[in-house]
């Protein structure tokens, strides 16, 4: 058996968290309260924030998600990303948790847990298929994943996400159930949505945070960059996710708070899978022997989903009034707490992580 180590108090990550990461529980507990408080005392607010949208998200939540993602991904060491895509190891296991075990899993438990409320099924197995591309980032970041690994299994998520999205749909939604004997549902998927989410709230903040290090570098050294720039702009993610949690239950919570008893029906499959997804990669990158980052990041993008996309076919295909939409907007109102929550497991775990295999950021394992 590998014997754990015993971080000593300087190196002790929980501790070196920065007051706003340590109590990140307390500041979403607190938006959450906002963003219910706004939406009961300003009638008019949810109009007036879905008003503009970008590709079919309210600009607000854009915003937010992009302001999330640019520190992190500004952070990247775009000369290492070769490393990661050389490894296939981890590549190849992302892909299997993400477009075979996650969709599957999420449809299994949708008809397990919601088989007399098809409207809510549906749009649980619409999330299942919208893998993460955004939220994904913050959550590797605060756990000390593998930001060049996490940038990379992004992207790939992304390409399979463009290509893979409808044909998952229609093999979830109408064949499958066909094939078992159940009800079938044909639902049309725009494959230039699907792009057009994957640039806006991939590919804008990518771009940015890989000019920013570049021009960063070239013109003041990667001394000053990383030691002054990164931290000035690093707590700009978190006021990002801050912002976006306010957004999301000022849109929302009248719809949630109306109806307690069915959010609860969705919210449970949906623990059971963050929980399983998060905990199989788990297990399943430790005994590959991925080291800690790696297998940290391969949790997270294998828990994680694509809320936005799934929340805007929803929307787009059965309405924003319709069972589908709650579903896909109940997702990540559970998500938020939850892989919070396995952030702060993961850290705990990182202090007893076999000493061969803890590996730093960026580390392979």
């Amino acid at each position: 058996m590998s014997q754990s180590v015993t971080s000593p108090p300087e190196q002790d990550v929980l501790h070196r968290l920065s007051f706003l990461d340590r109590y990140l529980p307390v500041w979403i507990i607190a938006a959450m309260a906002a963003g219910l408080g706004l939406g009961a005392a300003v009638p008019g607010l949810q109009g007036a924030l879905d008003a503009v949208t970008i590709g079919q998200v309210s600009l607000p939540i854009a915003l937010g998600l992009l302001l999330m993602m640019y520190p992190v991904l500004a952070k990247v060491r775009y000369d290492k990303l070769d490393t990661v895509t050389r490894d296939r190891r981890t590549m190849a296991l992302s892909l299997v948790l993400n477009w075979v075990a996650g969709p599957a899993l999420m449809f299994a438990l949708a008809w397990l847990m919601l088989p007399d409320l098809p409207e809510y099924r549906t749009g649980l197995i619409i999330v299942g298929l919208a893998r993460c591309i955004a939220m994904v980032i913050i959550w590797n970041d605060l756990a000390c994943g593998d930001r060049e690994a996490a940038t990379v299994l992004v992207a790939l998520n992304s390409v399979f996400q463009v290509v893979m999205f409808g044909v998952l749909g229609w093999f979830y939604l109408d064949l499958l159930p066909g094939w078992l004997g159940l009800d079938t549902e044909t639902v049309t998927f725009s494959p230039w949505e699907i792009a057009l989410s994957v640039v806006i709230f991939l590919g804008l903040p990518l771009a940015a945070g890989y000019l920013t290090r570049r021009v960063g570098e070239r013109t003041r050294g990667r001394d000053w960059y990383e030691g002054t720039f990164l931290p000035r702009v690093g707590p700009i993610a978190l006021y990002g996710l801050l912002f976006t949690i306010v957004v999301l239950f000022a849109l929302q919570g009248g719809t949630i708070t109306a109806r307690p008893l069915d959010v609860a029906r969705i919210a449970l499959p949906l623990l059971v899978y963050f929980a399983v997804m998060w905990a199989g990669a788990y297990l399943l990158g430790k005994a590959a022997g991925l080291g800690y980052a790696r297998t940290t990041t391969l949790a997270f993008t294998a828990a994680g989903n694509n809320f936005e996309l799934a929340i805007a076919v929803a929307i787009g295909v059965f309405g924003v009034t319709s069972g589908q939409a709650l579903a896909g907007v109940v997702g990540p109102l559970i998500e938020v707490p939850v892989l919070v929550a396995l952030v702060y497991v993961s850290l705990r775990l990182r202090r007893r992580w076999p000493a061969e295999q803890l590996a730093g950021r960026g580390g392979a394992g």
